[in-house]
């Protein structure tokens, strides 16, 4: 099962309700992935020369303004934290993989849910309604927005197995579906020094696209080169910086539906996702085509 939405805004007004919109967007998906819920916001974007991490603690006591200062004592200028629940986004006065390694290797007991200058990650275990009010996702504005309703089928109920997997700066990919190849590609990846923190196909397929994005591929192009990569059956959303893609397998046995308008561009595993989104009955809507590339970008 599992349920995928995202949203691009294309007006002021749309970046406002992104949280509320996307929220609602999410619970309407809940009885096609009850398990664990999970958003990525591109949102508030840092000055060059910094970045945010999203971080996440097991401790619901953990000292986030502690953790911040010893941030700031290692690379300067470390803001307060933002704490929703279980995470906090903390930015800081440094390159994004620098302060990465420094949390891995200073705080091993924490989790490195994205690093960036946009993204924001929030995940968790229970049904996607209690997940968007944990996190307080109304609440939220931003430029685009995807998210993610999981049912397990291959690896465990955990915060860690929840989507959205994110292997790169300011990149991140929700999935529905199951790949095939997945282990061998595992092994290729950690040739590549790619490290990953669960056993689950979707963290694998978002280190795939961030190698390929590395190695200087757009987005678009990194995803139709995974067309000859990745077996499966699936559906991607994959967010970056600039906007989001997606993607079907060439079967396209994986729903999936868009709408766009002036102000917009969404898109839901069921059109139900979509109907409350206002301007709705005027969009274009359309259900993506196998094996095409979709991107909305930001420019």
């Amino acid at each position: 099962m599992c349920g995928i939405v995202g949203l691009f805004a294309k007006s002021g007004d749309v970046e406002a309700r992104l949280g509320a919109d996307l929220a609602s967007m999410l619970v309407q998906l809940s009885d096609r992935g009850p398990d664990s819920a999970g958003v990525a916001f591109y949102r508030d974007e840092v000055p060059a020369g910094s970045s945010k991490l999203t971080l996440y603690s097991p401790d619901p006591r953990e000292d986030w303004a502690a953790l911040t200062a010893a941030l700031g004592e290692a690379f300067g200028g470390a803001e307060d934290p933002a704490v929703r629940a279980t995470h906090a986004a903390i930015v800081v006065e440094s390159e994004a993989d620098e302060a990465d390694a420094w949390v891995r290797e200073h705080r091993p007991d924490l989790r490195v849910m994205s690093a960036g200058r946009a993204i924001e990650v929030y995940k968790e275990v229970g049904r996607p309604e209690n997940v968007a009010k944990r996190f307080d996702l109304a609440a939220m504005t931003g430029t685009h927005a995807i998210g993610h309703t999981r049912m397990a089928t291959e690896s465990a109920v955990t915060t860690d197995g929840a989507h959205p997997y994110s292997t790169g700066k300011d990149q991140c990919l929700v999935h529905n579906g199951s790949l095939s190849n997945h282990n061998n590609l595992r092994r290729v990846l950690a040739r590549e020094g790619f490290k990953f923190e669960t056993e689950n196909d979707t963290e694998v397929a978002a280190g795939y696209l961030s190698w390929k994005m590395r190695e200087g591929l757009s987005l678009d192009d990194a995803l139709k080169v995974s067309l000859d990569d990745l077996d499966g059956f699936y559906t991607f959303v994959v967010g970056t910086e600039n906007g989001f893609g997606v993607l079907r397998d060439p079967i396209a046995c994986k729903p999936a539906v868009m709408a766009e308008t002036d102000d917009y561009v969404a898109f839901g595993t069921e059109y139900r996702a979509l109907v409350g989104l206002p301007g709705v009955e005027q969009a274009r809507v359309f259900e993506p085509e196998p094996a095409r590339v979709y991107v909305w970008e930001r420019h």
